[in-house]
């Protein structure tokens, strides 16, 4: 087991390099990168460059290596020292239209006559949604939040977003379009949301009714009126109970300047003075649950449970049985019958 002093981002000396001194860099690099691998066999979700840097924390990462961790990481995986799927892909840039082979015909022939013997198992002739009181959505501010929180949404079928694609217009108005959907069905619409803990972050409710009511003319007229906008975290006592990471900085993404910094545009709204107020010039990215992945499994289902119940996944299960026996049923019946006319 990986020792927690044994994984401190390796740093080379000052001054120009000797040939001993790089020698001896190379060795703790690729220590470094063995132990960052033998991390990740023990981890059951993918992680991002900047997630590593909060996983890497618990075993011997400063605070103030984690912008230069995070590119030696990316480094590494360009020059070998780890593999490129140590971290997250980003699905909004893979390609698309590639081939998918096929086996050789036997093995093909195999695997379809399987699907047929189990294809009663991927029917689903009716939404899980219908028997609840509730539609549920949830959108999370970095990609490993999706990738921690997935185990948790799946079996309530909530879709879950990174809200790295919110600016994407397309995806915007098909969440729009489902909430418009179950509301005419008489289901209570509901917005899960988690994201990090900064000025921007505890005023996101805001944020997300604004930005949807701005397309209402786009999708046919729906506002979000009685859509319920849940920010379930990050928060200061969940902070504060599993010691997450602070950054002593209000450094935005396309910012010049801090939010704590006059210069910034919008340094004198009054969400950005309370934050100063409250909290200081210094926030907790939620990339920093990754590194408390139970507590912050357990923080995503408690959201969840508030508007579902914890036996809808299995109630669903039970309402397919009997079409699903049915459906079994009218394939065998199929099967005779092509049997038959051969």
């Amino acid at each position: 087991m990986t020792k927690q002093h044994d994984l401190a981002m390796p740093k080379r000396g000052m001054g120009r390099p000797t040939l001993q001194a790089n020698e001896e860099y190379e060795a703790k690099l690729t220590g470094w990168c063995a132990g960052i691998q033998q991390v990740k066999s023990g981890l059951d979700f993918t992680v991002s460059s900047r997630g590593w840097c909060y996983v890497l924390e618990e075993y011997g990462l400063s605070k103030g290596d984690f912008d230069t961790a995070q590119k030696l990481i990316n480094d590494c995986r360009k020059d070998g020292h780890l593999p490129l799927d140590i971290c997250s892909e980003d699905d909004r840039r893979a390609a698309e239209n590639l081939d998918e082979l096929d086996a050789d015909p036997k093995e093909r022939a195999e695997e379809i006559i399987s699907y047929v013997n189990r294809a009663e198992h991927s029917y689903y002739p009716h939404s899980f949604w219908l028997a609840q009181d509730c539609y549920v959505e949830m959108v999370v501010e970095k990609v490993d939040l999706k990738s921690l929180f997935a185990v948790e949404c799946e079996p309530f079928h909530i879709p879950l977003a990174n809200a790295g694609g919110w600016a994407d217009l397309h995806s915007r108005a098909a969440m729009m379009k489902r909430f418009e959907y179950w509301e005419a069905r008489g289901k209570r619409c509901v917005l899960l949301y988690c994201g990090d803990h900064d000025p921007g972050g505890l005023h996101i409710s805001e944020f997300i009714r604004s930005n949807l009511a701005d397309m209402s003319g786009a999708v046919g007229g729906w506002l979000p009126d009685h859509l319920v906008i849940d920010r379930f975290g990050l928060n200061k006592s969940f902070i504060d109970r599993n010691r997450l990471t602070w950054i002593d900085n209000l450094n935005t993404a396309n910012g010049k300047y801090p939010l704590d910094d006059p210069r910034h545009r919008d340094h004198a709204q009054d969400y950005v003075q309370d934050y100063l107020a409250e909290y200081g010039a210094r926030k907790v990215e939620a990339n920093a649950l990754v590194s408390r992945p139970k507590a912050g499994r357990t923080l995503c289902r408690q959201a969840i449970l508030k508007y579902l119940p914890a036996d809808a996944p299995e109630q669903y299960q039970s309402s397919l049985e009997l079409p699903r026996r049915k459906l079994k049923a009218e394939i065998k019946l199929e099967m005779k019958r092509l049997l038959k006319v051969k």
